[in-house]
């Protein structure tokens, strides 16, 4: 149960690799998954835990549960959960903190990029345990899911979500780790883990409405696939938008039907290569590529076809209302995730009666609001696992807030707490 660094936590040593999940036999799905509820834990194990694969940060327990695709079909999914050290677990909330995976390659699931022995994985997995370990140092217990599933299915609607609040059943149910089954609990993700978080929210009421979340953090969470991929396309940034093409294809019919009618024998080729790739990879294999360039169809034609229209409806956040607090967070001068989609999607679940608290950025732009945001969401989270919470929007930049630094360094004293 005690995640907290064992006697050699926060040193560097010497490292056995540990096999991806493809070669690993723990990720292989048991039989008889329809006959169990969701949130059914299957398989556990404990492992260690480092920044980075080398700089080790203690033990941590990995679930395979039973959860559901978007589809409806049973399927299994894993999560990895850490508890902090000295604390009792029966007190502890629980926070869902879902990562940027932005990837369909397997060696950039959280399960195993957070592993003692993995390699660096080109994504920025491996990076984000700095904001779990800032949540530990709270006293919170942090579920950390593979929410794009065994498969990598990012973009997928609603199973994302499912795959959360599955992880945070799973948790509360494995008597080993002492959680309380009444845990307070909430949800938090940034990019690609804002949208997962957003398919949670959205979901939560209807698919786990037993589960006490008290909030959720929506960080620059990607609203609109089809803007995004318009928007990246032909700019450095293109290969997001083709790993979610990747993506796709997989859990529509109708993509693949696509794929099969339109793409060039290159195309198809660079898109089997794509999911392989971890996020650094493909963003610097396809810098600047056009879509168009490897289909038949201009790129207007493409994205006009009734097929794609279907799907970019389905894959479009704001579906349901949340029926938890959510505190948006968006940057104005983000070129990734579009302001005006963040606007839209706000301005959707407030008519539709849920609290919102939304911080729009006037300074920062995807990649600065990441860490930025950080000290914010802490306590805005920690706010709502207390009871406490105001809807409005604030404006003032989050660089400027001497509120940011202040708590950005009271968050450096805990992670060394940990290491002794």
């Amino acid at each position: 149960m005690d995640a907290g660094p064992d006697s050699a936590a926060g040193r560097v040593g010497s490292t056995s690799s540990v096999p991806q999940p493809g070669d690993d036999p723990f990720y292989a799905p048991p039989p008889g998954l329809a006959d169990l509820p969701p949130g059914t834990v299957v398989r556990s194990r404990r492992v260690q835990l480092a920044f980075f694969g080398r700089i080790r940060r203690g033990a941590a327990t990995q679930l395979m549960y039973r959860s559901t695709d978007a589809h409806g079909n049973p399927e299994a999914a894993v999560t990895t959960v850490v508890v902090p050290r000295g604390r009792d677990p029966r007190t502890c909330p629980l926070l869902s903190y879902q990562c940027a995976i932005d990837a369909v390659a397997a060696h950039c699931f959280p399960s195993y990029a957070l592993r003692l022995g993995s390699q660096l994985v080109g994504a920025s997995v491996q990076a984000e345990f700095l904001f779990v370990a800032a949540a530990l140092a709270r006293g919170w217990a942090v579920s950390i899911p593979d929410h794009e599933g065994l498969q990598g299915m990012w973009g997928a609607p609603y199973e994302a979500g499912f795959r959360v609040l599955d992880g945070l059943r799973a948790a509360v149910s494995h008597e080993p780790l002492g959680l309380s089954p009444d845990a307070r609990m909430a949800m938090w993700g940034y990019s690609g883990g804002g949208l997962a978080t957003g398919w949670a929210a959205e979901a939560a009421a209807d698919y786990a409405p037993e589960l006490d979340v008290a909030g959720a953090v929506l960080g620059s969470p990607v609203v609109d696939p089809e803007n995004v991929a318009r928007r990246l396309n032909s700019t450095r940034w293109a290969g997001l938008a083709a790993l979610m093409i990747a993506s796709l294809v997989h859990v529509f019919p109708e993509a693949r039907a696509v794929v099969d009618k339109h793409a060039t024998a290159e195309g198809k080729v660079l898109l089997s290569e794509i999911e392989g790739m971890s996020t650094g990879s493909a963003i610097h294999r396809l810098r600047n590529k056009d879509i168009a360039d490897y289909v038949d169809l201009t790129f207007e034609e493409l994205f006009a076809l009734p097929e794609l229209r279907y799907i970019f409806d389905m894959t479009r956040l704001g579906q349901a209302i949340p029926s938890m607090p959510v505190l948006v967070i968006q940057g104005v001068h983000d070129r990734i995730v579009d302001v005006g989609d963040v606007d839209g999607l706000v301005r959707r679940y407030t008519e539709g009666g849920a609290t919102v608290r939304y911080h729009r950025d006037p300074l920062a732009e995807h990649l600065l609001l990441y860490p930025f945001a950080v000290p914010m969401s802490l306590r805005w989270l920690g706010n709502r696992l207390e009871r406490e919470h105001r809807g409005g929007r604030s404006t003032w930049p989050a660089v400027l807030d001497t509120g940011t630094y202040r708590d950005l360094a009271g968050v450096l004293p805990g992670l060394a707490r940990r290491r002794r």
